[in-house]
């Protein structure tokens, strides 16, 4: 992956035209006001288009405010310039929306448009893609399907990822590797931990869309134990208004003994059944129906969470929400709300049942972002509740002391330097980790901003020397006021830890009222000098893994600054002389 990025910043990439006539009169038929956002995300699409460098950007916007559209201009613009354009999609079914949309919005322009996936037979495949690779068809819209060995471009353009927390890092990365010097446009509500963490540590741009449309209301958001009289009473209140009701039960075992039980407590309601093990004829008729409104209650799996967009469908029952992670939540509510009428959306678990802490803090941040703009600020609570993934693997998971922004960003650059053939910086890689019993974390009541937060944990991280922490604290000074005793904490062990570092120690434990100092090799010199410097408070226990053991004097920060300043009066050549070693021996 680290090559892979190198390759994609040193390599020139296709710099598009500016606007003309043609683009201006496919933005006027566009039939909504633009919001403000719309308008600023568009602007800065189009200029890394018209850079020289390949775009890798990220357009983070909220169900139904528009993303799709953003991403039609970025198309349309590059068609314009003789190139082709790939839209790849997670489901068939938003693929076959995608194609809908494409032929309604572009059907009076001269542009080609196809569908690959599996709503297309294996002969009208074979032809879109002969006809791909002979530059006959101007955009594709497809599922993974598009990704395939077998699909090959004439001169591709622009591919636009969209759903993006719905691709595996495998598919995405398979999918940056064909199109190193290929404009990549990811679109996402939710984006998963680790793009967002990528986006905000600076290696991907992103445009944020954080302005509603015009006459939306935000959904009402109710989080219960499953009581079937409540629910079945909202499914007949939405029948009652005219509009239509998804229930979503997701095991496929059991849906159509679901969709049954339904049917005999509302009798009148049109109710059918979809999930991703139907075949592609039966799925797409039961979809036809329900947006010619034919069906009133869609009970289906979490099929629909990706993208689907059917305005009169405004009541969301979810069965054992507590399985389902946030992001999924968030997707899954954004399929009601998409019109001017108000959206209920009902997210239950079983009766009785004991809530894990995980699923407990899912649901409460789902019901507390229920305003608009809200789909960024669930992926940040989902980086907070998952952690931030490990950006050079493929896990979306992880422990933010375990990210290492500076570690990914070092290797880049030297990646980058050595495609260049420069020689990269030498810099030692040695780490400490430090495991003592002290408060150090950055409250939410000194930074409630959860992006700001992350960014302060980040420069935290990044502390050298005695000079960078001092900086560090100003700037808190300067921004959030006085730090507390918990940020002074995490500061002081960030520069102890390189500082311990510099010095050849790989680890420093409290056990009791010791602090054990586990060297990468045993210096009896270290040992003697520290003894000396500390009187009398050190042992040193050679074993499997050997350790220098120093007695606590007040708390193990303060033993700590105390060893610190032996160390560094010996590397002066102060503590060495009085010993009679050269400081250099370290």
């Amino acid at each position: 992956l680290i090559a892979l990025y190198a390759k994609r910043m040193a390599v020139k990439g296709y710099a598009f035209s500016p606007d003309d006539e043609l683009q201006r009169d496919f933005e006027e038929h566009f039939e909504y006001q633009e919001t403000d956002d719309q308008l600023r995300c568009i602007k800065e699409i189009k200029e890394d288009m018209e850079m020289p460098v390949p775009m890798e950007r990220l357009l983070c916007g909220d169900v139904g405010f528009g993303k799709t559209e953003v991403a039609l201009r970025a198309a349309f613009k590059c068609v314009l310039d003789g190139k082709q354009c790939a839209i790849l999609c997670p489901t068939t079914i938003l693929a076959w929306q995608h194609y809908q949309t494409l032929m309604a919005r572009m059907g009076n322009f001269p542009v080609t448009i196809e569908l690959l996936s599996r709503f297309r037979t294996a002969k009208e495949q074979k032809d879109v893609m002969n006809r791909l690779e002979r530059g006959l068809v101007d955009i594709v819209v497809g599922t993974h399907r598009l990704v395939s060995k077998d699909v090959k471009f004439k001169d591709l353009g622009l591919a636009i990822i969209d759903e993006e927390q719905r691709f595996g890092v495998a598919h995405k990365d398979r999918f940056k590797e064909m199109l190193a010097s290929v404009d990549i446009l990811t679109l996402s509500a939710t984006p998963i931990p680790r793009t967002l963490n990528m986006a905000m540590s600076g290696i991907r741009d992103m445009s944020v869309i954080e302005e509603a449309p015009q006459n939306r209301h935000p959904i009402q958001t109710y989080v219960l134990e499953h009581d079937t009289g409540v629910v079945i009473e909202a499914l007949r209140k939405e029948l009652r208004r005219g509009g239509q009701a998804y229930y979503l039960h997701n095991n496929t075992e059991t849906i159509d003994a679901c969709a049954g039980k339904i049917q005999q407590m509302i009798p009148e309601a049109r109710i059918a059944v979809a999930h991703g093990k139907m075949n592609e004829d039966a799925l797409s008729r039961v979809w036809k129906q329900l947006m010619e409104q034919e069906i009133d209650i869609l009970v289906c799996t979490t099929i629909i969470e990706t993208g689907v967009d059917v305005s009169n469908v405004n009541t969301l029952v979810i069965e054992n929400a507590d399985r389902l992670g946030l992001s999924q939540l968030y997707q899954l509510r954004g399929r009601v709300g998409r019109s001017s009428r108000r959206a209920y959306a009902y997210f239950t678990f079983q009766r009785g049942k004991v809530l894990t802490e995980v699923a407990t803090k899912r649901l409460n941040a789902i019901r507390e972002f229920t305003r608009f703009g809200s789909g960024f600020r669930i992926a940040l609570r989902d980086l907070e509740i998952r952690g931030a993934g490990n950006i050079l693997g493929t896990r979306q998971h992880g422990h933010m002391e375990a990210v290492g922004y500076d570690m990914y960003l070092r290797l880049l650059s030297e990646a980058v330097a050595e495609k260049r053939g420069e020689a990269p910086e030498v810099r030692s890689t040695a780490e400490c980790l430090v495991d003592i019993q002290l408060e150090a974390h950055i409250p939410e009541d000194y930074i409630d901003n959860l992006s700001q937060r992350i960014d302060i944990y980040r420069k935290i991280a990044s502390i050298r020397n005695e000079e960078d922490s001092i900086d560090l604290i100003d700037e808190l000074i300067d921004r959030f006021g006085e730090p507390p005793v918990a940020v002074k904490g995490l500061v002081d062990v960030a520069l102890l830890r390189n500082t311990a570092a510099q010095f050849g120690f790989k680890e420093i434990t409290q056990k009791g009222q010791m602090l054990h100092l586990i060297p990468e090799k045993l210096d009896v010199n270290v040992a003697a000098m520290l003894n000396m410097g500390l009187k009398g408070r050190c042992i040193v226990v050679s074993g499997q893994t050997p350790y220098i053991g120093v007695k606590l004097q007040g708390s193990a920060m303060d033993t700590l600054r105390e060893i610190m300043k032996v160390l560094q009066s010996f590397k002066s050549g102060e503590m060495a002389e009085k010993l009679g070693i050269k400081g250099e021996s370290i």
